[in-house]
């Protein structure tokens, strides 16, 4: 089968299209094929071996060492990629939640491999990954995208417990993480303020916030208020004066979250959660461009420059971008 190889870490072209065998799953496992990937900042992280830029010394050492124990060492023992969609082919003799030809989306966690034709999954939850039926009205390049948001966003909002009236600030609102954000608060009932730059204001918009903060005007920190939480969706390798006021907009008991600040569960209730919502129709996912898995060079090259709006996809298979 055909898998994209990392061949060290470093810029996107250590990324390598090849040949490896396609993997047979155990007792407890589902074989994926799998339709659709995405390229997303944690793979970049990954790839490049790029830590977040706050994090100091000794944290920033202890996880790259935890990095590279769980990774590899002078690269990642594994195909890259963190979230699919797919068909399931097979499944082991314990498997109970899924039977094969189920459509399902989710997170690999440590295993990674996503950027393969077939995967192995557990059907049980563990940092190496979440698994959950696919929304029947997304396609396979939606789903695919909409893995990566729907956990992250879940878990740091959820722990804030958001409720009908709260006041809520995500900055980063139109990428990958933030405009699921946007919208998940909206369902949890919550008054939204999204920051984003100026070619997203009516995207944004059309997500469901009540305000929207242009971050290139000048006069931006005027139009902050006070919120019972903000939720940073960028994460801190890239800060501004704006956003170092967005820290501190806080009601008195206010909190401020970061998509850097703790290692995330992986759920796969966020998944079912999120599942629903989509197909009540309150929630959608923006696909800003799709690759080829022979593209993932230029996929990353793109996602590398920080200017993405909502996700970037890969596309394994042909229809993947048709619901149903």
């Amino acid at each position: 089968m055909k898998a994209i190889a990392c061949t060290g870490y470093g810029p996107p072209e250590v990324l390598q299209l090849v040949e490896v065998e396609k993997p047979i799953p155990k007792k407890d496992q589902v074989l994926i094929k799998v339709k659709a990937t995405a390229v997303t900042a944690s793979d970049c992280i990954i790839r490049s071996f790029n830590m977040p830029g706050a994090v100091r010394f000794p944290q920033k050492q202890f996880m790259e060492l935890m990095m590279r124990v769980y990774i590899g060492f002078t690269k990642p023992r594994k195909p890259l990629g963190l979230v699919l969609s797919g068909e399931i082919e097979s499944v082991g003799t314990k498997i109970k939640r899924f039977k094969k030809g189920d459509q399902v989306f989710g997170w690999t966690g440590f295993s990674m491999g996503a950027y393969s034709e077939f995967v192995c999954m557990s059907e049980e939850d563990s940092n190496r990954g979440c698994l959950s039926i696919k929304p029947s009205n997304m396609s396979f390049q939606e789903a695919a995208a909409l893995s990566y948001g729907a956990v992250l966003a879940s878990h740091f909002l959820n722990i804030d417990n958001i409720h009908s009236g709260q006041k809520v600030l995500i900055y980063g609102a139109s990428g990958a993480i933030g405009s699921i954000a946007v919208q998940l608060a909206k369902c949890y009932g919550a008054q939204v303020t999204a920051v984003c730059g100026s070619k997203n204001i009516e995207l944004v918009r059309s997500l469901g916030a009540d305000n929207v903060i242009d971050y290139t005007k000048n006069d931006s920190m005027k139009l902050l208020e006070t919120y019972d939480l903000v939720f940073d969706a960028v994460g801190k390798n890239k800060t501004s004066e704006l956003k170092v006021q967005c820290e501190k907009a806080l009601t008195t008991n206010g909190k401020y979250v970061s998509v850097d600040d703790s290692n995330v569960p992986l759920r796969s209730e966020y998944l079912d959660k999120v599942r629903e919502f989509v197909e009540a129709g309150d929630m959608q996912v923006i696909i800003d461009r799709c690759y080829t898995l022979g593209e993932i060079v230029e996929a990353h090259r793109y996602v590398d420059q920080g200017h993405k709006t909502g996700n970037v996809v890969i596309t394994l298979a042909p229809n993947a971008d048709q619901r149903g």
